[in-house]
């Protein structure tokens, strides 16, 4: 019953708003149920892998630890979530219902996570991917203005796409699963057991689809246009959660899918592919950051450089690079929180999301001001923050496997990311404060809440730099699940 927890908790928080409704007495219950969520997810790291319904589901260390993640990005944007309504409500960008409709989404969005790491079926799996697809659908598209709903259709139709190559991926995977001695299906583990009986041509074709339409729900170059208009026009809390761990959901997806293709293709196959998409994405958001002129879509370009570098480990695939991995998706979401529940509190108080419209927000906002700073700084991988750790032990492991010249490019760009993103960051937060349009207004203080998970967010980032502490064991095990130990 536990491995149902971290599924059935938000399903209840999203019947629970259905029928109750948005309200001061209900707003905190999101919160409730993502913590709720970690919690279960901690009660499972450590256990031996198990099964629930009827072996549909499964949960092992990666898939733990992945919960995990989902759990920790969903309590920071969750507790958030109130505060920022009553400024939507005070400025009458938003009502009562707006909210309703906006949690029960979300909790439905937060169980099709919770349904995608538990999948033991690669059906399953891609079910739970597609959930997320619609229900955040109408999330991106909830202030439906016209940049909203274009976003919103963009998203759709891009991942759609996206997600029906994976599903001839699956048809042709099961394809050959039939013609394997066996009964594998689409089982993961039993596929992966017997993936050295898979057809090779077949088994070729299948995985180039499934990591191409999974890979487009990650955000990975070259079906990736439609994360900068989502990012940007989501609100700020849901922007949160689809970059914090949407991306990593769907690119767990991608690894799930490695182990089988590295048993039946051996490790070159998935390398060249996933090293191909990871350095297009560092150039695509090189290039982009460069002359970026919106704070949403600069942090959503940086959410494609990050998940360029998830790939980029993926491809080395040693022990070492896949812990910078897994360090790297829980670092990155943290961070990526952070950054735009910081975001949301700055377009609210300014009303433009223009990086020349932001000016000296240091001085009528130092808390909010020091939150985007430390995560800006955190995110490019700055000591002592965990994705200082990560990509050090990711570039590493790149120089150590043959692959030194991947790396070194990989690096150069991620230095000319990096200078992007302090300068772009530097003139919203530093000098003067304007006058007229852009001119952060209202409070000085950040609502407490906001507050509690930015600084929050930025402490656990930071400390996970410092060391793993209980997180080292459950990554070794869950990197012991990519490698075939188990």
């Amino acid at each position: 019953m536990i491995i149902l927890l971290p599924l059935v908790v938000p399903l209840l928080g999203a019947l629970g708003y259905a029928v109750v409704g948005w309200r001061r007495a209900t707003a905190w219950m999101s919160a409730v149920s993502a913590a709720a969520m970690l919690t279960s997810a901690i009660i499972l790291v450590g256990s031996e892998p198990r099964t629930a319904l009827a072996g549909l589901l499964r949960v092992d260390a990666l898939a733990a630890y992945m919960l995990v993640v989902i759990g920790a990005v969903a309590l920071l944007a969750t507790v958030a979530t109130p505060a920022y309504f009553m400024t939507e409500f005070a400025a009458k960008r938003a009502t009562e219902r707006t909210a309703t409709r906006h949690s029960v989404l979300v909790q439905l969005f937060l169980a099709a996570m919770a349904l995608a790491v538990l999948a033991a079926n690669l059906g399953v799996l891609w079910i739970a991917i597609e959930a997320t697809t619609i229900v955040t659908a109408f999330l991106v598209g909830q202030r439906r203005t016209k940049a909203a709903v274009e976003a919103a259709w963009k998203y759709v139709v891009i991942c759609s796409a996206g997600i029906a190559l994976a599903l001839l991926g699956t048809i042709v995977l099961n394809f050959a699963s039939s013609r394997a001695p066996g009964a594998a299906g689409l089982d993961l583990t039993a596929l992966a057991a017997t993936a050295s009986n898979l057809d090779p041509g077949v088994t070729r074709i299948a995985v180039v689809l499934l990591i191409l339409g999974f890979g487009t729900k990650a955000g990975l170059a070259p079906l990736h246009a439609w994360l900068p208009d989502a990012h940007s026009q989501a609100p700020a809390p849901v922007s949160a959660l689809m970059s914090g761990v949407l991306l990593s959901v769907a690119f767990y997806a991608i690894l799930r899918v490695k182990v089988i293709a590295d048993g039946a293709l051996g490790t070159g196959f998935t390398r060249m592919l996933l090293a191909v998409m990871a350095v297009a994405s560092l150039v695509l958001a090189a290039s982009l950051l460069l002359a970026q002129q919106d704070y949403k879509r600069m942090l959503a370009y940086s959410s494609i450089e990050h998940l360029g570098l998830v790939a980029l480990g993926a491809a080395i695939g040693s022990p070492l690079a896949l812990t910078a991995v897994l360090l790297h998706v829980l670092g990155h979401g943290l961070a990526k929180g952070v950054l735009f529940l910081g975001a949301g509190r700055i377009l609210q108080v300014t009303g433009t999301s223009r990086i020349d419209g932001v000016r000296g927000l240091a001085g009528p906002h130092p808390v909010l001001a020091g939150g985007i700073g430390f995560g800006v700084l955190a995110l490019i991988g700055l000591p002592p923050f965990s994705l200082f750790a990560s990509e050090l032990g990711l570039f590493r492991a790149g120089f150590a496997s043959g692959l030194g010249w991947l790396a070194a490019i990989a690096l150069v760009l991620v230095l000319i990311i990096a200078a992007a993103l302090v300068t772009h960051t530097s003139r919203m937060l530093l000098g003067a404060t304007p006058d007229g349009p852009g001119t952060a207004t209202g409070t000085r203080q950040v609502p407490v809440p906001t507050a509690f998970a930015l600084i929050g967010g930025l402490l656990v980032c930071a400390a996970l730099g410092i060391t793993a502490g209980p997180l080292a064991a459950l990554l070794d095990s869950a990197v012991d699940t990519l490698v075939g130990a188990r």
